[in-house]
């Protein structure tokens, strides 16, 4: 740089050396600071999505504001739908009437109920379809509108099936002991499907002195707390409780249910039945289909046209048309007149007499846009064939040309001849294969065929005591002879086979306690032919399992999803924004097409009818996953692959399931037993259904009556979810060293040695090692193990083989027994005791 001096001339300006002191920048911690941000933005906001870095540099106050503006929004959305039920835009109220003790009327408290004095209206009697106690109530004071029906517990199917729908339950519990055994069950089933808002009513409460009526009410809060922690206790013996009762089920909070919340659903209230013209199918009469009409109120989301619906305890079925006729139930009594009753129920709506009331279609169905019935996909059994040979095999085709078979064949025999003359070794392999195409079913009766004959083993043994002391029985037979009416009183009722088939059910679930997973090694079959089926693991965790490998033929019946999440994610989403259709609150009248005439003998029988609008592709099948705890009054072992009874959201069906433990990893170890201490995950073979959905599993007796076993939630729909049955061989040592031991009685000949020599040994203490080396042709075998072995320790292999649930799939349950007490019991009275 050159500068320049006063007097003109040029002066050499300084440059700093090596030693100038150079100061740090500040560092501001690589962020802007607020005035930046502010200066930046000059008072813009951005209308999309904040990020996470812009929410943190979001003011506080802002963020304060924007959260009471999402409190408010969510109560006004909540208040808005709770003024909406029984008002003049929204459905009317469901109450069902339920009664829990065998001592107690629920016929009383709904007479009371709709009592003038109460300061309702009864506009509707027998209002639903199948139900008589049912009637139509409006309070012109509370500006609302309610449907009462009294239902019977004993029929449970349609006991859930109204609890799946109404609004509100009313439980009459009796003033001294609140429910009984029966009641208590019913309270299971209820708690365990989800239950909706409720009401405790007693009576007798009146009648009692008033300090008697203090302790009374205090021992019957004693006993509902258990069940009921802040349930309110509303005494019913006049109108005027009748009338607080009312209040309070009118202003109560909603317990909102996710299963039907996300669905729109339906209680018919007038249901009549078409059958199909000749020229349109299968025609009339007992067996043939018909269009179904079905009057109801619209509850949940809008119901469309195009979807498909379900009718609980019948099937799927297709929509054509849907009507808007007049409301029978108006909150204004001078809109409509009083509906006429008709016979079964059913309610003719007639508006001036004779004439019928002029009906408004809605919506007519598209047949190019209405879904499908199709439940199960195409399968194509040329799906798995290729036309041309890939190069990897024209290359595995040459090398096998080149290594040819030597072999000695008759004199002049061609080379085609010579191809199909079997040798010993292709024999021995035929009949692996062969064995190998056996299903899995097969493997698992040979087991327990095996675990039968210890059994005849056993009672063999029995039988050759019972032979050597005839003379003691003889002489205990004619000791006994004054009892033996009473004993043969006692066992009238009692089915030996089935105590023979429970005796055995309880042997096999002891001894898989005792010993899990463990079998017996057989004797007169080769291993490596029995568990060919088996492979062996170096980590159940962490080793690799193909889960598309080896999958049966019902896997092409199924659906997949890519991902099950983001499906539900958007399906759910897509129905909670749906605005097409009939909207929530509206009385419609349902045409359903091809319905069979069954669903008409059900409603005639007294039964209600459920509708429910499927989500999309809720009537496909796949492999559904349902997370149960057993039941704790279920005693009896419920083994795996054993028919039950499923009630899985608004629908029920028959299946027979696997079960399997309940862990994050990519493979689950089957459960051969439903386990009474630990969550089970059971998988089926069942339509697809979005969660959240309550699942309860039943057993059906021999009589018909059916228990309830587990309770639960369903899970996921996965097909690939890999489940694994294990089986355990064991041996047990012979000669033991320092690391080395000689054991046996774990496989019987040398082949099935070599053959299982690369799976991991393991034993009942905690050791692991290998096989080393096969010691003659009985099956002794040398060991290697990480330290040595105790001579009480046993020695175990572990194998595995995936399983897949039976295509057992029924949508026809049959209507289960009254629940009754157990009448082999015989009273004491009874017996003689001279």
């Amino acid at each position: 740089m050159v500068k320049m001096a006063a007097n003109g001339e040029k002066q050499q300006g300084h440059r700093a050396g090596i030693y100038k002191q150079k100061n740090k920048g500040h560092k501001h911690g690589k962020h802007r600071t607020k005035g930046e941000i502010e200066r930046e933005n000059k008072g813009r906001v951005s209308v999309t999505a904040l990020t996470k870095k812009q929410r943190k540099e979001q003011k506080k106050m802002d963020r304060r504001h924007k959260a009471n503006q999402l409190r408010r929004n969510k109560k006004d959305m909540v208040l808005t739908e709770k003024r909406r039920l029984g008002s003049r835009d929204g459905p009317p109220h469901l109450v069902a009437v339920l009664s829990l003790h065998a001592a107690v009327d629920a016929a009383v408290v709904t007479k009371l109920l709709r009592g003038e004095g109460a300061g309702g209206v009864v506009h509707q009697e027998r209002c639903i379809s199948g139900i008589s106690d049912s009637f139509g109530l409006i309070l012109p004071r509370f500006k609302q509108r309610f449907t009462f029906l009294s239902q019977s517990t004993a029929d449970m199917h349609s006991l859930l099936d109204v609890a799946k729908i109404a609004d509100s339950l009313v439980f009459v519990l009796d003033s001294t002991e609140g429910w009984d055994t029966y009641g208590d069950h019913c309270l299971s089933c209820l708690f365990a499907q989800g239950l909706p808002s409720h009401a405790l009513v007693c009576q007798g409460m009146s009648d009692l002195h008033v300090k008697k009526k203090v302790e009374s009410r205090r021992a019957l809060s004693k006993i509902t707390e258990i069940r009921f922690p802040d349930t309110r206790l509303f005494p019913l013996d006049s109108e005027q409780d009748a009338t607080l009762l009312l209040r309070h089920l009118g202003a109560q909070r909603q317990r909102k249910l996710g299963f039907r919340s996300r669905r729109s659903h339906l209680l018919a209230q007038h249901v009549t039945f078409t059958p199909n013209s000749p020229a349109e199918g299968t025609g009339g009469g007992p067996t043939g289909l018909g269009t179904l009409c079905v009057s109801g109120y619209v509850r949940g989301h809008p119901l469309r046209v195009d979807r498909l619906v379900h009718i609980s305890g019948h099937g799927d079925f297709q929509l054509s048309q849907i009507d808007a006729p007049i409301d029978p139930l108006p909150l204004n009594l001078t809109a409509a007149r009083p509906a006429k009753t008709g016979k079964g129920g059913d309610v003719d709506m007639m508006d001036g007499g004779e004439e019928e009331a002029p009906v408004r279609v809605l919506m007519k169905a598209d047949p190019s846009c209405r879904e499908s019935l199709q439940m199960e996909a195409e399968v194509d059994p040329m799906d798995g064939e290729q036309t041309w040979p890939t190069e990897t095999e024209l290359l595995e085709a040459e090398e096998a040309r080149k290594n040819k078979r030597v072999m000695k064949v008759p004199k002049g025999t061609s080379d085609y001849q010579a191809a199909w003359i079997v040798d010993d070794d292709d024999e021995e392999n035929g009949e692996g294969d062969e064995e190998s195409s056996e299903d899995d079913d097969d493997n698992d009766d040979m087991l327990d065929e095996a675990m039968d004959g210890d059994d005849e083993e056993i009672n063999s043994q029995d039988a050759g005591s019972e032979e050597e002391d005839d003379e003691e029985e003889e002489e205990e037979e004619i000791c006994s002879t004054e009892r033996t009416g009473a004993d043969q009183r006692y066992d009238e009722h009692m089915d030996e086979a089935a105590e023979q088939e429970g005796l055995k059910r309880y042997r096999e679930a002891r001894a898989n306690e005792m010993f899990p997973d463990e079998v017996d090694t057989p004797l007169d079959m080769a291993a490596r032919i029995r568990y060919q089926r088996y492979r062996g693991l170096k980590s159940f965790r962490s080793s690799p399992w193909d889960p598309m490998e080896n999958l049966p033929l019902n896997y092409s019946r199924i659906f997949q999803f890519q991902s099950f999440e983001r499906t539900r994610h958007r399906v759910l989403a897509e129905a909670a924004a749906e605005e097409e259709g009939a909207m929530a609150g509206w009385y419609v009248t349902l045409h359903i097409i091809d319905v069979p005439i069954s669903v008409m003998e059900s409603v005639q029988a007294g039964r209600p009818l459920i509708l429910v609008s499927l989500l999309p592709h809720e009537q496909k099948m796949s492999v559904m996953h349902l997370l149960v705890r057993r039941h704790p009054s279920n005693t009896e072992p419920i083994k795996s692959k054993e028919e039950l009874v499923f009630h899985c959201g608004f629908r029920r069906f028959r299946a027979a399931p696997i079960f399997s433990q309940h862990t994050s990893a990519d493979k689950h170890k089957m459960e051969r037993f439903l386990r009474p201490d630990a969550p089970t995950v059971v998988s089926v073979y069942a339509p697809i259904t979005f969660p959240p959905a309550g699942v309860l599993l039943y057993k059906q007796r021999d009589d018909g009556i059916q228990d309830l076993v587990a309770t639960g939630s369903l899970l996921s729909c996965d097909p690939r979810r890999v489940v694994l049955k294990r089986i355990v061989l064991s041996g047990h040592p012979f000669k033991i060293n320092r690391r080395s031991a000689v054991v046996r009685y774990m496989f019987f000949n040398r082949d099935d040695i070599m053959w299982f020599k690369p799976v991991e040994l393991r034993t009942k203490w905690g050791r692991r090692g290998h096989i080393k080396e096969a010691l003659g042709t009985h099956g002794h075998m040398k060991c290697v193990l990480d330290s040595q072995l105790r001579s009480q320790d046993t020695v175990l292999m572990n194998l595995y083989k995936r399983v897949f649930p039976r295509w057992t799939f029924d949508p026809y349950v049959p209507l289960p027994l009254p629940w009754v007490k157990n009448e082999a019991i015989v009273e004491m009275d009874d017996l003689d005791m001279e």
